[in-house]
């Protein structure tokens, strides 16, 4: 599989899928992390039945509404690639007002016409919205941030028009282009080597993919909420460490939980199982909510590559025996892939001090197999909060030679768990900080930096190399 680096583009307008959810934000300022570049569209508005001769090109809102009828328009240009784009992904806000929040957020749609001008068009000679239909977005909030996988339009260089129209009288209002710091993005994920800094773009891209996430994650409290808002200040993909829906990982714990914290990222997530994900029999719902990004439906186990690196998730609730189905996949991945560098994440941690559930000495073959391929990190959940190990073989020995660094990232949201006996090679350790791990990884190292909620303090961080 190709290297994958971001390229984050500024948009005009707003767009949605059926997966999007509410994500709350206060203002978001559409600038380049680790691995972005922003963009500043080239034009949006909208138009409104009742004004058909009034332009709304300068406006601060982008309305969208049956009754009257608001269509929103918007068109953007895509400078500089270089590469086919794996994966395009828009990210909107809803403007903080009384009244831009609605029940339903608008269909969008591609359009033909890309040629009208910003401050000409008006209702009565509106260009048609006349493409596929891209996605329909459901009840949104104010103040609130959204994505959507576009990769299905935008699918390299080119000027791309889109048209957004509702059925619904309970109209929408999103922010555009002109507020600033809310304005649209368009995050692209491009395949092969480096993709140069467009032209009209405001910070280059850093090369080094990123991959940020936690584990026991959403459930009737607000600590899923606080991660997810971590998260929207972090492009790149991200993993979970399973026990994603609590209670019991039924479709409606996923619906009510999940979407509307973390479910905004579900385009860019790539998840791993956990127990209470297979308290709904066969997990489900779980493999039915994130489809094709769970990988095979209802195995758990599956591998992709970023950059320099392959990335392996894997399933702790079903046989990890030496010789299982499992076992033998990860072995032949392992010995199939030519990346340098390997991580591997999955739910019940080999090693922990918690207070909570002990040590699963059952993941024991999957950590031998990482270790006879000579992967570098481990992420795990199942214990409700944070530590880092360092690099140890797998007999929990010491082994800054060749040894795996395993973290416990059970953060996500969960109500915390307290440590018990502190086990040897335990470096750092905390429980009372919902956050998540972002890995930032380089061509033979990697950075590693736990990121604390919002008014938190708590902090760890640092560097490991490739073996």
């Amino acid at each position: 599989m190709p290297s994958r680096k971001v390229t984050t583009v500024a948009l005009v307008g707003v767009l949605a899928s059926a997966t999007v959810a509410t994500m709350a934000l206060t203002a978001l300022a559409p600038t380049a992390s680790a691995a972005g570049t922003t963009f500043t569209a080239a034009a949006d508005t909208y138009v409104d039945s009742n004004h058909s001769t009034t332009n709304y090109g300068t406006s601060q809102q982008l309305g969208v509404d049956h009754s009257p009828v608001k269509e929103m328009l918007l068109r953007f240009d895509v400078t500089g690639l270089t590469q086919p784009v794996t994966r395009a992904t828009l990210r909107v806000h809803v403007d903080d007002v009384s009244g831009a929040q609605s029940s339903s957020g608008g269909t969008f749609k591609a359009m033909s016409n890309t040629t009208w001008s910003e401050t000409a068009v008006t209702y009565g000679n509106r260009p048609a919205i006349d493409g596929a239909t891209l996605g329909s977005l459901g009840s949104v909030s104010r103040n609130t941030w959204y994505e959507v996988d576009v990769t299905s339009f935008v699918t390299g260089n080119g000027t791309f028009g889109i048209g957004v129209t509702s059925s619904s009288s309970n109209g929408a209002d999103y922010d555009s282009r002109e507020t600033g710091s809310t304005a649209p993005q368009l995050v692209l994920e491009t395949g092969g080597g480096p993709t140069p800094t467009p032209s009209g773009s405001t910070n280059p891209p850093s090369g080094d993919p990123v991959l940020v996430g936690a584990g026991d994650i959403a459930n009737s409290g607000s600590g899923d909420s606080a991660t997810a808002s971590l998260l929207d200040n972090i492009p790149g993909t991200v993993f979970t460490t399973g026990d994603n829906a609590y209670p019991d990982g039924t479709a409606s714990d996923f619906a009510t939980y999940y979407e509307p914290t973390w479910g905004r990222h579900k385009a860019r997530t790539r998840p791993a199982p956990g127990n209470h994900d297979y308290h709904t029999s066969g997990a489900s719902a779980y493999y039915s909510y994130f489809g094709a990004n769970a990988g095979p439906a209802g195995r758990g186990y599956y591998s992709y590559d970023l950059g320099n690196w392959h990335v392996v998730s894997l399933n702790s609730e079903i046989s990890m025996s030496a010789g299982s189905a499992q076992e033998q996949w990860l072995r032949a991945d392992l010995a199939g892939s030519n990346k340098p560098c390997t991580v591997a994440y999955w739910h019940k941690p080999r090693w922990t001090s918690s207070s909570g559930h002990g040590p699963s000495t059952s993941t024991g073959p999957l950590v031998q197999a990482l270790y006879d391929y000579d992967a570098e990190l481990i992420l795990t959940g199942h214990n409700h909060q944070y530590e880092r190990f360092a690099p140890q073989n797998p007999s929990g020995q010491l082994d800054n030679a060749r040894g795996i660094r395993q973290f416990v990232a059970g953060m996500g949201g969960a109500s915390f768990y307290g440590f018990g006996t502190i086990q040897p090679n335990s470096e750092a350790r905390n429980s009372n900080t919902f956050g998540v791990l972002k890995l930032t990884l380089h061509e033979a190292s990697y950075d590693w930096e736990f990121v604390p909620q919002a008014g938190k303090t708590y902090n760890d961080s640092g560097t490991g190399t490739c073996h």
